[in-house]
């Protein structure tokens, strides 16, 4: 074994690559057939989306748990470890059996110089196979017709929200991107839509391919029932009494619906009863998706990083009003949106404290702010080289019934996770 210990693994897999982006299929598709890999004695579930991925398989992965199924779930990135990004039954895999995964990759690559996000793909797959999972939810990392998880061919694809994002790597506009997400399709086998208003180039694929495309709002739809729940239909059936999801958002909600969809195309291999339903949607859990931390001084933690998202969190915040202010510390990287972003949030913050990140797509945190002014914003701004700078500033400044929003990337939350010595 080239690394006895994960963080040895890690650091050599991030540098192993020339490029830490390189999208295609070729490099890992040949280690999965070394591997046997391509063709998992699983079925499994592809989600790709620009907003609401990881809720998907979440929502997916509580529900299918509450019924009893052994669930392998692959996802992106982390906030505190990387051992996160695996899970298999719920527990995310121990430094030793990544190690394992790992070392099998190496010994298959030969002289193919993986991307650290091939390596992690594998290796979950690797896995899956492994701990002879029922089925496994695979998220997709960015686009999704040269991402490393479309190396498996999906049961059914799951495609969340469709935003603008990642501009350099998928196209300019909604409908480039959705083109690139579509690419998770197959022929013959089912895929459904969560976003109300899919681009036509998803829908076009999908009429090319033979894909069977169900779309919230046509194919299936919900509504609320008038009693704090809601009710899921598609043609002659239904589930009604439905709670809403654990999960913050209305948005949510139609996550829920895409992923009921998805779970009645897989019923006649994984059925799963309404009590299970309820279950699943009452305990699903995720971190850093507008995770509130209550106290005198409330804070709320989400990985918002693009204009879509902001506007999700700023309707978010909208609905949960304090007595006091909301101080914003945002930390977003050099490749968004920052100032449609900043917009987007400026009618709820009412004062943004930027701060600094370090490692790769940063900016110089001056630079940052000076793009967060330009939005323009109405609110008082200052500057500070960390997340936990303006943290620890956003709390002196606080006063009970204030509250402290952190948004801006996985990397911002993971910052202030760590200066708030929270575990996940």
């Amino acid at each position: 074994m080239r690394f006895e210990a994960l963080d040895g693994w890690l650091a050599w897999q991030d540098s192993l690559h020339p490029r830490k982006i390189d999208l295609g299929l070729d490099r890992v598709g040949r280690v999965a057939g070394v591997l046997g890999l391509d063709r998992p004695p699983f079925p499994v579930v592809t989600v790709a989306g620009t907003n609401g991925k990881g809720s998907c398989v979440a929502l997916l992965e509580a529900v299918l748990s509450a019924a009893g199924y052994r669930v392998g779930a692959y996802t992106s990135p982390h906030l505190l470890r990387y051992n996160e990004r695996v899970r298999v039954a719920g527990a995310a895999l121990d430094d030793t059996q990544l190690c394992r995964a790992f070392a099998r990759i190496d010994d298959a690559r030969g002289d193919t110089a993986l991307t650290y996000f091939e390596f992690g793909t594998l290796a979950a797959l690797e896995r899956f196979r492994a701990a002879r999972v029922d089925l496994a939810l695979l998220e997709v990392g960015m686009g999704g017709r040269l991402d490393a998880t479309n190396v498996v061919d999906a049961e059914v694809a799951l495609v969340a929200a469709l935003g603008v994002d990642h501009r350099d790597w998928l196209g300019p506009d909604r409908e480039s991107i959705a083109r690139e997400k579509a690419g998770i399709f197959r022929p013959g086998r089912p895929a459904v839509c969560a976003d109300p208003e899919p681009p036509e180039s998803l829908v076009q694929h999908a009429a090319r391919l033979g894909t069977p495309l169900y779309r919230i709002g046509r194919e299936f739809d919900l509504r609320a029932d008038g009693t704090g729940c809601w009710e899921w239909e598609c043609d002659a059936r239904r589930r009604r009494a439905l709670p809403p999801p654990a999960l913050q958002g209305e948005f949510q909600v139609r996550n829920a619906a895409a992923v009921l969809m998805t779970l009645e195309l897989l019923a006649e291999r994984f059925p799963v009863t309404q009590d299970e339903v309820c279950r699943g949607l009452r305990e699903v859990h995720l971190p850093g998706r507008f995770q509130v931390i209550p106290g005198p001084v409330e804070c709320i933690l989400d990985v918002a990083h693009n204009p879509q998202a902001a506007r999700s969190l700023a309707a978010n915040l909208a609905r949960r009003p304090c007595r006091g202010r909301t101080l914003a510390v945002v930390a977003l990287l050099s490749d968004k949106e920052i100032e449609a972003v900043a917009a987007a949030l400026d009618c709820v913050v009412d004062r943004w404290l930027a701060a600094g990140l370090e490692g790769p797509r940063t900016l110089p945190v001056a630079e940052f702010a000076a793009r967060i002014r330009a939005a323009p914003v109405r609110a008082p701004l200052s500057v500070h080289p960390s997340v936990a700078e303006a943290l620890a500033r956003a709390d002196a400044q606080a006063r009970p019934g204030d509250r402290i929003v952190v948004f801006g990337s996985f990397r911002t939350v993971e910052a202030a996770l760590r200066a708030l010595r929270f575990s996940l």
